[in-house]
């Protein structure tokens, strides 16, 4: 048995080893580049209003921080991008009215120029409800990647803590069989645990078989003694039929040996007797 998990144990060793080495996810990586190095005090407001205590100890890379992350940059990106429209807005009317001499806009470029922006805004949201969709399959994958390292992290840890137990286990099977003084001459004692098991089912499997006999046994016991007390009431007028009989016999052959005229038919009589008792004798053994 030693040998055995000597045999097995590199690889599973190995294994724990590979699966116990710190492995850059890929994921953290992403949450430490999103990270910002410093928080503007806003956001640091709006995060401690949205996150409790226990999440704000476990860093940037916790998820409730990263969602208050992304809902500040939304936030911001918005306002950015009002800026930003807002800004060239005015750079273009104020480039429009200051050139010489200045450009002037009819009325069907404005309408042409509508047109695309209708364009361009209809096919900036189906890329919106694209990029949303993917956003939620990618949450999701997230979610269930995120569950799937937790358990194999639960299972590393238990596993790191079997090679221990499995090793005590071993050394107290050496020590009982170390203490086993005397040794058993019984080889049913020195059998494995399978062999053990299966000996153990064989018996079980005999023990319920004459159980099961000696309750058909059982059963079958009082019909046999109605049986007998039958054949013992039978039995009594039988034997009193025999024993006038063998009287008679004897009656019969005392008067032969008196002698006198009926002697011959008096020994028929008994030979018939006789042979009546024998008869019966044979019907009583039998």
């Amino acid at each position: 048995m030693a040998d055995k998990s000597a045999s097995r144990s590199p690889s599973a060793s190995d294994a724990l080893a590979q699966l116990q080495q710190p492995q850059s996810l890929k994921l953290l990586s992403i949450a430490e580049a999103l990270s910002p190095k410093e928080h503007h005090p806003e956001s640091s407001q709006k995060r401690s209003s949205a996150v409790s205590d226990d999440s704000e100890q476990s860093g940037d890379t916790h998820p409730a921080v990263l969602q208050a992350d992304l809902l500040h940059y939304k936030e911001l990106f918005g306002k950015l991008r009002f800026s930003y429209v807002e800004q060239v807005t005015k750079e273009k009317f104020l480039r429009g009215i200051t050139d010489n001499p200045p450009r002037l806009i009819e009325a069907p470029d404005n309408d042409a120029k509508e047109r695309e922006v209708l364009a361009l805004k209809a096919a900036l949201k189906e890329h919106k409800l694209e990029v949303a969709e993917i956003l939620r399959q990618l949450e999701a994958k997230g979610r269930d990647l995120a569950l799937r390292y937790e358990s194999v992290q639960l299972r590393t840890q238990e596993l790191a803590s079997l090679p221990p137990e499995v090793k005590g286990l071993e050394a107290s099977i050496e020590s009982l069989k170390r203490e086993q003084i005397p040794p058993s001459t019984n080889p049913e004692l020195a059998l494995s645990l399978p062999d053990t098991v299966r000996l153990l089912e064989q018996r079980e499997a005999d023990l319920a078989a004459l159980d099961a006999e000696l309750s058909k046994l059982q059963s079958s016991l009082p019909s046999r003694t109605r049986e007998l007390e039958k054949l013992e009431r039978e039995l009594k007028p039988l034997e009193t039929q025999k024993h006038g009989t063998v009287g008679a016999a004897k009656e019969a052959r005392r008067r032969k040996e008196d002698g006198g005229g009926i002697g011959d038919e008096l020994e028929e009589k008994g030979r018939w007797l006789t042979a009546s008792g024998s008869a019966l004798s044979s019907m009583l053994e039998t």
